[in-house]
């Protein structure tokens, strides 16, 4: 879930330029229908995961109407998503993280104001929102060619340094950690679909040989990265 739910924004800017064709109101339908339900009977609901009235489909939502109210063009939309994620001096949103946010969105601390009851998500947005531009940016370059390696090494290594000496990645924040680490997943996810391409004559057990190779190397990394005590958490 922690993974998925930022793989599904990822996915959605890949596919959709510009959000102002997308509209928001089946989302917030299914927003209020799974809140209603949830609430009619008796749901348990982790208030500190998702907040008290928050749900996923307002995120996406939220995502769609801030893109739809400021249409960026997918040639500017990687530059403003990473001013939106990262920027210090524009103030960016993991800037005001690392300066007390964090602990605030953390803590049990929650006021009885719509902000203060589902803070978690309320602030994520920003985040979201800059994982979407980001991921609207790189759709334009896939559409044109392959996935290069370097890029998927690089986001890789960012997202370690970023856990590691920044901030713990945080799927409840969606903090520039867990921004990389999304990236970096569906990154690998699309090299395997695409190589799949590239070899003649694919059929279903070429591509489950495929899938079992990348899942034995993949198993060897995450056993090197245990040995020397790297650990990516998602909260």
């Amino acid at each position: 879930m922690d993974l998925g739910v930022g793989a599904f924004v990822w996915a959605n800017s890949l596919v959709s330029r510009q959000a102002c064709n997308i509209t928001s109101a089946p989302l917030i339908i299914l927003g209020f229908l799974r809140l209603v339900t949830t609430t009619g009977v008796d749901y348990q609901v982790h208030v500190g995961e998702y907040g008290v009235h928050w749900n996923f489909f307002f995120t996406l939502a939220a995502v769609s109407i801030l893109t739809s109210f400021i249409n960026i063009s997918p040639q500017y939309s990687g530059v403003i998503g990473s001013l939106v994620l990262l920027n210090f001096s524009f103030q960016g949103y993991q800037f005001f993280l690392v300066q007390g946010l964090n602990h605030y969105l953390l803590s049990n601390e929650r006021g009885m104001d719509i902000i203060g009851q589902n803070k978690e998500w309320i602030f994520s947005i920003f985040g979201y929102w800059g994982m979407y531009l980001l991921g609207v940016h790189l759709g334009t370059i896939l559409s044109s060619e392959a996935i290069p390696l370097d890029l998927e090494v690089a986001d890789g290594l960012l997202t370690v340094l970023l856990d590691r000496h920044v901030e713990r990645i945080s799927r409840r924040m969606c903090n520039l950690p867990y921004v990389t680490m999304v990236v970096t997943d569906n990154l690998q996810l699309l090299s395997i679909l695409m190589l799949a391409d590239l070899v003649p004559g694919t059929s279903s057990i070429t591509a489950v040989f495929i899938l079992l190779v990348y899942a034995y190397v993949l198993s060897i990394v995450i056993g090197i990265a245990d040995y020397f005590g790297i650990k990516l958490k998602f909260w």
